[in-house]
This record gives C-alpha cells, sequence and structure tokens, in this order.
C-alpha cells in the first residue's frame, strides 16, 4: 500500500526551528473540524489531522500519499478561534503554517480561519498513527 520502508513519522518541538519543521511535515494538512479540541484541565490541545506526506513526494514517478496524524501542543493557556465553525463538525480545514512568538502558536487555515493558542513554553508533539495511503491529489502552491 504505501512505502515499503515507511516508517511513522515522529517529531517534537520546543524551540522555533523544531516547530518550523513540524509546519512544514503539516503544510496542507487536512482538518476536520470535530477532531480539534482543547483538554483545559491537561492543559493541552490537540488535532486528528490528514497529512500529505510531503516527505515522500518529488522526483519522477513520485509517490502521492496522506496519513493521519495526532498534533498536541502542552502547556496551553488560552485557545481562541477565529472563522471556525464548532457546530459543523464534518467540515475540513486546511492547514497553511504555524507561526510562533513569545508565548503565542498560531495555526493559519486557508480562508481567513486561525487557532491561537497562548502557551507557557513551547511543547509540541506530531506523530503518524497508521500506514499511509495513495492519494491522486497533490498540494498545488501558486508562486
Amino acid at each position: 500500500m504505501g512505502d515499503i520502508g515507511y516508517k511513522p513519522l515522529r517529531l517534537r518541538a520546543e524551540d522555533l526551528g523544531d516547530l518550523t519543521v513540524i509546519a512544514a511535515a503539516l503544510q496542507d494538512a487536512l482538518v476536520p473540524a470535530g477532531d480539534i479540541a482543547w483538554l483545559r484541565d491537561e492543559g493541552s490541545f490537540v488535532m486528528a489531522v490528514n497529512r500529505f506526506r510531503w516527505e515522500a513526494a518529488g522526483g519522477e514517478g513520485e509517490s502521492r500519499e496522506r496519513v493521519h496524524a495526532g498534533l498536541r501542543f502542552d502547556f496551553v493557556r488560552q485557545v481562541q478561534y477565529r472563522n471556525i465553525n464548532h457546530r459543523d463538525r464534518g467540515s475540513f480545514l486546511e492547514l497553511l503554517t504555524i507561526a510562533c512568538d513569545e508565548g503565542r502558536v498560531v495555526l493559519h487555515f486557508a480562508g481567513g480561519a486561525a487557532i491561537r493558542l497562548e502557551v507557557e513554553k513551547l511543547a509540541c508533539a506530531l506523530a503518524d498513527l497508521d500506514e499511509p495511503w495513495p492519494t491522486a491529489w497533490k498540494p498545488e502552491h501558486l508562486g
């Protein structure tokens, strides 16, 4: 089905450089609105995503695959949402990038949607959750 030598991606971020790598791995991830949660009592924010495997794409005969993954931020004090309809749990958001400055992490989605996390410190983890599957669609970026 997927890459013969597939190894699930597992990344951690504790600084901006690390978060940049995670943001690149998640570019164009599809996020079901119903799979976003702030676990207030734990101080964590989590999302299940369907990410394009950029690390498997490229070159002639390139692989086009997606895989389910989980994203978690810890030490989260507050979460704010912009242009996200929580009632429409079946809708999908397309993650464009993740930005970070002192005490804030912002997940930017297509269409102007965003999620802002107020954090005590940066502590993020990304992990693939199952086997990749082929997809005919490869995200295109206009430059």
